[in-house]
């Protein structure tokens, strides 16, 4: 299969509204990997939002601004004011809602570091701080369960992570609708999760490659052909059914 041709989309929802220098600094080193890891075949800008313009352009304009105080800050300096916001925010009594959106920002920095099961970690305690505080509908609770389902995916915890997309999906395509981003992700990431997983059986493979059989031309529609993504949800339709007629024709051999 052809993994390493295509990557699930990295959504980094929730980033910090008060864009401080940690934000910033991290912003424009993960954009510089991004833009090196994937090369769209060509850019819209007529089509750019306004939070994906002000995320590529993050890092000149904090550069501009600060000059070398933010050119000599790295990843770990910015984990460093990260850890330090939490404490603060904790030992404050700030508001939940601060305290999460703070944690969701800390675990960006250790994915960032390669420190996934510290981010693993915060990501399971923003969802299940969501849960109690917003509830199982509210936008910002599926939101932190895709990420934590996404950092699952990216350990091979793939059972964990279908189990939680099994119990979110339902939920977010009665709050959000079938066509709404966050629900074509999920139900992509859930597939994706279905077919990778060693323990798949025929059954789990076949709902695999008929979810991204829905969603594949749902986000070509929605997004176009020449969104970044697309290609990606195709190359992940592709992997389903190649997995599936692998085990059919394995099923099948054994049978005979």
């Amino acid at each position: 299969m052809r993994r390493s041709e295509y990557a699930l989309p990295r959504r980094r929802y929730g980033l910090e509204r008060r864009h401080g220098l940690a934000e910033i600094v991290e912003r424009g080193s993960l954009i510089l990997e991004e833009r090196q890891r994937v090369k769209p075949p060509h850019s819209e800008k007529g089509n750019v939002s306004l939070a994906e313009n002000a995320s590529c352009h993050g890092y000149n304009l904090a550069h501009q601004r600060t000059g070398f105080f933010v050119a000599t800050k790295t990843l770990h300096e910015a984990l460093s004011v990260r850890e330090a916001e939490v404490a603060m925010l904790r030992r404050a009594g700030d508001p939940e809602e601060d305290i999460l959106q703070a944690q969701n920002n800390l675990a960006v920095t250790y994915r960032s570091l390669g420190r996934l099961e510290d981010a693993l970690r915060l990501r399971r305690d923003v969802y299940s701080g969501r849960l109690k505080l917003n509830g199982e509908e509210h936008v910002e609770t599926l939101i932190a369960a895709n990420n934590y389902a996404n950092l699952l995916e990216g350990l091979n915890r793939h059972e964990e992570a279908s189990s939680l997309l099994r119990k979110n999906i339902p939920i977010v395509r009665r709050v959000l609708g079938e066509s709404y981003q966050l629900t074509l992700e999920m139900r992509w990431l859930y597939a994706v999760n279905l077919f990778r997983n060693d323990g798949a059986t025929l059954d789990d493979l076949r709902e695999g490659v008929e979810t991204l059989e829905a969603v594949a031309p749902l986000w070509t529609r929605i997004f176009g052909p020449a969104h970044p993504e697309t290609a990606k949800v195709q190359g992940a339709l592709e992997d389903a059914r190649e997995a599936l007629a692998i085990r059919t024709a394995a099923s099948s051999s054994g049978a005979a």
